[in-house]
């Protein structure tokens, strides 16, 4: 009898619990919409579309490192003394038992050893830091090399080279902060870059340490600049970077159906917060890995930061070898007697100028090659790379140029593991800084073309079956089929290219002359937009061709010239991008 009554009773509950919980989130929802008018924004935010492609992830990283970076600092603060009060030292590492040194290396190592879980969280602490440059360099060279940084996301890019900058100075004054050997030939450096700035060097760098290096306030000043400054900035500049990204809406690469007008994709919830939660642990996880099994700045084997020493086969964080580098790379060369001065150029011009050039080049280069293509349309759709020969064998230009003095910068270690003279490696590469840029930009370029001229082989010929016919003349070819729809959209993405400038002389068709291209900067604008439009025609076709080129066994080939000039074709019919299925959902407010 209880049985009986007691399994009805059972049964009942479930629906009456759940209701309960319904009834309990739509009170509370009501509540807060009552007050905050938010159901019609969070309905907005849930359905917000994110496209499924793999190197959007890279971004991801950077913001779930930096996530990682705050959790993990926050934990070192508490046991961390940004003090250079002279202590010696009696803690758990006794080869420095007895040893004089800074509060900042005495607590350093208290954290490493004597703190629970204190290393483990110094590794991730660096680890994170690594993996949090690296992975916005990676995001801005797929931005870069997909043109992502097009209008009408100019500001996105500056913001991303403002967090880059921001992220060096980061790390620079991080590892700064235990106040070892190592760290402490970092300050020295960074005093003499500072000191070779003309007229004013020496007074920036009094100001900065408080006196002559090293002084005994550069460790409390760094700390604030570390956990305070720096971090509300990136915090900001990262916020203001995702609320552009939200309301410009993400780029897409080209596919069937992305046009300029939608966003396809998977909608926030609850595909990618599934999807993204995923991704954030496994990050963690990666880093926390890291941390475990591979070792990243042993300070107690470095020791305390002395002036009159300097460890052997020191070197920076990756992200600063280009710095260092281009220090050691560069020849000795001064001034004397400048209004007073001395002034040392072989520290000035490769501790300023090579990173210098590489910011502003960067943050200026949506505005330059705007104006050099007279390119004003706004870009939802990114290109492949090889549809852009020279802007990409730019970019693959300069990264060979920071790979050479990242190269260098480690030119004592590569000299003692090859056994080759350490001088030889610097002439090596004061001749490679000029000579591997140049070869990697005509090697990337005629790389573009000819994956241009093999996109456009599959658009008239089709795409090869592996079977052989032979024909009533006794001829064998190879037969084809047409590119898939999938494959035709990527591959004609590029039918909306910027189209040359008109040559002088040719007029509108009223026959008046483009005053753009008058004067020395119209003509200058004018031969590098030859350059920027180069390109291989688009035939026309889907791949029906006969498989077997002109019929004498070789292919038609088209000739490299300036992308065409009969203008923009009509718009493309996007009502497959717009359709609300599972997997393509139209974003709100796409334009």
């Amino acid at each position: 009898m209880n049985m009986a009554s007691g399994t009805p009773g059972t049964a009942g509950e479930g629906p009456m619990v759940e209701g309960s919980v319904e009834k309990a989130l739509a009170a509370t929802g009501t509540f807060l919409d009552d007050r905050f008018h938010a159901a019609k924004g969070f309905r907005t935010l849930m359905r917000k579309v994110f496209p499924d492609h793999w190197s959007f992830l890279l971004g991801e990283i950077a913001l779930y490192s930096f996530i990682i970076l705050l959790l993990s600092g926050t934990f070192l603060t508490l046991f961390f003394q940004p003090s250079m009060t002279q202590v010696v030292y009696h803690g758990t590492y006794t080869r420095l038992d007895g040893v004089r040194m800074s509060e900042a290396y005495a607590s350093t190592l208290n954290i490493s050893f004597d703190v629970r879980g204190g290393l483990l969280m110094r590794q991730i602490h660096h680890w994170a830091a690594d993996l949090f440059m690296a992975a916005i360099m990676a995001h801005m060279i797929r931005i870069f090399f997909t043109g992502a940084y097009r209008k009408p996301r100019e500001f996105n890019w500056l913001i991303g080279v403002a967090l880059f900058t921001l992220g060096m100075l980061e790390g620079l004054f991080g590892y700064s902060l235990p106040d070892d050997l190592l760290s402490g030939a970092g300050l020295r450096i960074l005093e003499g870059v500072i000191q070779s700035v003309p007229i004013v060097g020496t007074y920036l760098a009094f100001f900065l340490f408080g006196g002559q290096f090293p002084g005994d306030i550069i460790i409390p000043r760094l700390y604030i600049i570390h956990v305070l400054l720096i971090p509300g900035l990136l915090l900001g500049l990262i916020t203001a970077h995702l609320f552009f990204m939200f309301h410009q809406k993400h780029t897409q690469m080209p596919g069937k159906g992305h046009t300029d007008q939608n966003v396809v994709g998977q909608p926030l919830y609850p595909y990618f917060m599934a999807k993204t939660g995923a991704f954030f642990f496994f990050v963690f996880g990666v880093i926390a890995a890291l941390a475990t099994f591979a070792q990243i700045n042993p300070i107690w084997l470095y020791g305390p930061f002395t002036p009159i020493a300097i460890s052997s086969g020191s070197q920076p964080d990756f992200y600063m070898g280009m710095l260092e580098g281009a220090l050691r790379m560069f020849p000795s060369w001064s001034t004397e007697d400048v209004l007073g001065h001395t002034i040392p150029w072989n520290v000035f011009i490769p501790g300023l100028l090579p990173i210098g050039l590489l910011f502003t080049g960067a943050a200026l280069w949506p505005f330059a090659e705007r104006w050099i293509l007279r390119d004003y349309r706004e870009h939802h759709v990114n290109d492949r790379p090889r549809n852009a020969p020279t802007r990409t064998a730019i970019g693959i230009a300069v990264i060979a140029t920071y790979g050479v003095f990242w190269l260098e910068g480690a030119n004592d270690v590569i000299a003692d593991h090859f056994d080759i003279p350490l001088y030889t490696t610097t002439e090596v590469a004061r001749y490679a800084v000029f000579i591997v840029p140049v070869v990697a930009y005509i090697l990337t370029k005629r790389i573009c073309l000819g994956l241009q001229h093999k996109d456009a082989h599959l658009l008239e010929h089709g795409v090869e079956t592996g079977i052989i016919r032979q024909l009533p003349s006794g001829e064998y070819i190879e037969e084809t089929r047409p590119v898939s729809e999938e494959a035709h959209a990527v591959l004609t993405a590029r039918e909306t290219e910027q189209k040359p400038l008109a040559v002088p002389g040719r007029g509108d068709e009223n026959g008046v002359p483009d005053p753009a291209n008058r004067g020395a900067l119209g003509k200058l604008r004018l031969r590098l937009n030859r350059v920027f439009t180069e390109s291989v025609p688009l035939p026309v076709g889907n791949g029906h061709g006969n498989g077997h080129g002109n019929g004498h066994g070789e292919p038609e080939r088209a000739a490299v010239t300036a992308a065409s000039e009969s203008g923009l074709p009509p718009g493309r019919d996007d009502a497959e991008g717009t359709s609300n299925s599972a997997n393509q959902l139209p974003d709100d407010g796409a334009r």
